[in-house]
């Protein structure tokens, strides 16, 4: 028995799926690589089973109907079913092949992505493996939205519809050129990074949130930075040119480290500032093998890495 192509449901079932993704019926055929008039005629065949229009049809395309939008959220539904369905077959005759989508952040781009990646493909090579880089508070909605079968970020506050595969802690520090006054320390309190210029994470990041309590309490207010980014890349470049001490994980970071062109010094703030860094996956929601196996590698190597 082969589950290659498996479809349980008819053509205007997964022609409705390609119009509501796309907001066009010649975008959607476009994809589905059939003639505009094949998917307007089961649209069409669709609405008339149902009884009522599923679309507003605008100069500007196609926008779902409220009874549109009733019937999306069953398609959704029956297309997961089978998507979960095939997976088990595939895992019943020992297959591990499909596709594993993932949204991580910048941070883990550097060596845990790659070197658990790389681990995983060597034993199914037959498995694709996706990867979406967002920041920590995107991600919960990619994981619920099933676009990504599993997420890795930072901090993320305990959610309903979010199962926690794996979690664990590491210290926030401070990152320094070799040659910087600071890297003489072993630790170092956050009062002390403010005698230089600060290269400070957006608003936006879980590292921000987690320094914002030390700051707060030091000056009740915003300590002053030279430069403040989203972007690591960008933060590691500048502390590179000794443009000011910035504050990461060690994640990231394992190369300069090793190489000795950047010191990480932990924070000693209330006996140490910890991230969490956690995996994740839709609570309830079925894993494929291969996605059940990329899952127990990742928190194998993020548990293994924990610092307290």
């Amino acid at each position: 028995m082969s589950t290659r192509g498996l479809r349980f449901h008819s053509a205007a079932i997964h022609y409705f799926d390609a119009v509501r993704r796309c907001g066009s019926i010649r975008e959607a055929a476009r994809q589905l690589n059939v003639v505009s008039s094949a998917v307007n005629r089961q649209i069409l065949k669709l609405e008339d089973e149902v009884g009522t229009p599923l679309f507003n049809r605008i100069p500007t395309g196609m926008v779902l109907t409220h009874a549109g939008e009733l019937f999306s959220r069953h398609v959704s539904l029956v297309l997961r079913d089978t998507k979960r369905l095939k997976n088990e077959l595939d895992s019943l005759k020992g297959l591990y092949k499909g596709h594993v989508e993932i949204a991580s952040v910048e941070t883990l781009v550097i060596n845990l992505l790659p070197e658990v990646i790389e681990k995983f493909q060597q034993k199914y090579p037959n498995v694709t493996v996706g990867v979406t880089i967002l920041g920590s508070k995107d991600i919960p909605n990619e994981i619920i939205e099933s676009r990504v079968d599993l997420g890795l970020a930072f901090a993320l506050p305990k959610h309903n519809d979010l199962h926690q595969i794996a979690i664990s802690h590491f210290k926030l520090g401070a990152i320094v050129a070799i040659d910087h006054p600071l890297a003489q320390y072993e630790t170092v309190s956050f009062h002390q990074c403010l005698d230089y210029d600060l290269i400070m994470p957006k608003p936006n990041l879980s590292i921000y949130q987690q320094l914002a309590p030390l700051f707060l309490h030091e000056q009740h207010s915003i300590p002053k930075f030279k430069m403040q980014t989203g972007s690591l890349e960008l933060t590691k470049q500048l502390i590179l040119r000794n443009k000011g001490v910035g504050f990461q994980t060690i994640f990231g970071l394992e190369n300069e480290i090793i190489d000795q062109r950047l010191k990480y010094i932990p924070l000693n703030d209330n006996n140490g500032v910890y991230c969490d860094l956690g995996l994740y996956a839709r609570k309830g929601h079925f894993l494929s093998a291969a996605t059940d196996t990329l899952a127990r590698m990742f928190a194998e190597e993020i548990l293994s890495r924990a610092e307290g």
